[in-house]
């Protein structure tokens, strides 16, 4: 037997299966229970909230012989009848293929003949819409006044496309988008029944991804299972099948932007093209990350708004410290007109890079919103007491020149070696801190300090004030330990504040990839 798909292999056959509709089930309950059953309804929302499955349901309730509280028993002659598509009472009609005056006076007719089992005759006309004037001129006086054991279904995802004339004639429904707590739920269900195991972070992205939509929620699902049909389905595997990039890589690139490195947001716009991401939800994807760290900067009660994890939820608030409200609305504004040009674009990358140039310098718009910036980045280098914002004059003849920086090799010759073994594996060390603290240390510069001592030298004293708050500094030397074999002295310092001089420091990550190598036995 062929497969199917998930979303057709579970579709709700009774009212209690129904979720994230509770007022429209309980209502179309009722009125089946008590006998109040109207003779024309109008559902209408969003892909894939339930309209068509819900029309269904009630095709099959109103005809159902053994009716148990309002919905249908699945048992009966008719329920399974309608289930199998055999039914000559419930009549499924796509207005978008049969949308001509002819095919609704087809329908006229054929309301004149009372059902052949069961009590009532059903049409559902999906994508109601699309019927063209006349069709719909055609519809109305049988829509108004149709035989006792009539009822119409009508079901569309562009209400405001229907004549006002239809919409007085049927009760409405609107259906809503299904929230990411319910279709998790949803998904945890199904997962189990399909004797199958997923991370629940893996299967929240999924819930998040379908943008309230059950339907499409489950087709990702399949899409997801196929990549990965054994073990456990986790929460990298669903990113890599989706091409979608993780929060952490949005918070590497607002840091770039923010501190107007152009290189190192294009490069790591070319990590994300090398490993298969989709550039179209990535422009998506960061507008919305944007979005969520402005509304967390004009407000910091917007825990059940933002449908993330504490995890992330903990990264963002700190994140949301990086960029003022102002600048992130100009963020908001270039990446927002970007998605809508870069989904139809043959060169996207291009599209994006000019972005991220335009994020980056703000001198080359003359909008309002970068003149904004603009004059926020000079109050920042006045604050910084560079009035002139020039490079230092060079020396005159005769004068003494600074004294030269020495070579990186001569530099690691005179480093402890635990502090060369500490410059050489940096990224290693990265990977093995929590999301939040790798993020945070970005901005950080490693330095060996007084003997054998770990600076971390932050701009900001925000960034500095969190990895010494609660356990985060311990944790760094845990990690630190455990990858060169040795504890080491951490401290943190703030170069604005304790070393307005501009002091030197000694960048241990520029040093990694020129010591040598018998510098870094173990």
């Amino acid at each position: 037997m062929s497969y199917t798909a998930l979303y057709r292999k579970f579709r709700p056959d009774n009212f209690d299966e129904v979720k994230g509709q509770d007022a429209i089930v309980t209502t179309l309950r009722n009125q089946v229970r008590t006998g109040r059953t109207g003779h024309a309804y109008l559902f209408c929302g969003t892909r894939g909230t339930g309209k068509t499955t819900m029309s269904k349901i009630l095709a099959k309730a109103v005809n159902c012989e053994r009716q148990k509280d309002g919905n249908p028993c699945n048992e009966c002659a008719v329920c399974r009848a309608i289930n199998a598509g055999n039914s000559m009472n419930v009549i499924e009609i796509d207005a978008a293929s049969n949308n001509g005056v002819d095919n609704i006076r087809e329908i006229v007719d054929e309301v004149k003949y009372s059902p052949t089992e069961g009590r009532y005759k059903v049409y559902i006309i999906d994508e109601v819409h699309m019927l063209s004037t006349g069709a719909f001129n055609a519809l109305l006086k049988t829509l108004e006044e149709p035989p006792s054991y009539v009822v119409f279904i009508l079901a569309t995802t562009e209400v405001q496309k229907i004549p006002v004339t239809i919409l007085s004639r049927c009760q409405r429904y609107d259906f809503k988008r299904i929230t990411v707590d319910c279709i998790t739920d949803r998904l945890k269900e199904l997962v189990g029944r399909e004797g199958l195991l997923a991370q629940e972070k893996a299967l929240r992205y999924i819930a998040r991804m379908a943008d309230g939509a059950m339907r499409d929620a489950l087709s990702l699902l399949d899409q997801c299972i196929a990549f990965y049909p054994e073990g456990t389905l986790g929460y990298e595997e669903v990113l890599e099948v989706l091409g979608s990039v993780d929060v952490e890589v949005f918070a590497r690139l607002l840091r770039y932007i923010c501190g107007g490195d152009v290189s190192s947001c294009i490069g790591l716009l070319d990590e994300i093209i090398l490993a298969g991401r989709e550039l179209v939800q990535f422009t998506v994807d960061f507008t919305w990350y944007l979005r969520n760290l402005l509304l967390l900067q004009v407000s910091g009660e917007m825990e059940d708004i933002l449908e993330v994890s504490a995890d992330q939820m903990a990264l963002l608030k700190h994140e949301a410290e990086a960029a003022g409200a102002e600048t992130l609305m100009r963020y908001i504004r270039i990446f927002s007109e970007l998605s809508n040009r870069v989904k139809y674009a043959t060169q996207k990358r291009v599209l994006i890079e000019v972005a991220l140039i335009k994020l980056c310098r703000p001198a080359m718009e003359t909008d309002y919103g970068s003149l904004v910036e603009r004059v926020r980045q000079l109050e920042k280098r006045l604050e910084d007491g560079d009035f002139t914002g020039r490079k230092p004059p060079e020396a005159k003849r005769g004068e003494e020149k600074p004294p030269k920086e020495p070579e990186p090799e001569v530099l690691a010759a005179t480093m402890t070696e635990d502090m060369r073994m500490i410059a050489a594996k940096w990224g290693e060390i990265l990977q093995k801190l929590p999301q939040m603290l790798r993020v945070v240390l970005i901005s950080a510069k490693p330095s060996p300090g007084a003997g054998n001592q770990l600076l971390l030298v932050f701009d900001h004293e925000v960034d500095r004030h969190l990895v010494d708050s609660g356990e985060h500094l311990a944790e760094i030397k845990k990690v630190v330990e455990s990858v060169i074999g040795k504890a080491v002295e951490i401290r943190t310092v703030c170069s604005r504040t304790e070393d307005p001089g501009g002091r030197a420091y000694l960048d241990l990550t520029k040093l990694s990839k020129k010591i040598p190598v018998e510098y870094v036995d173990e």
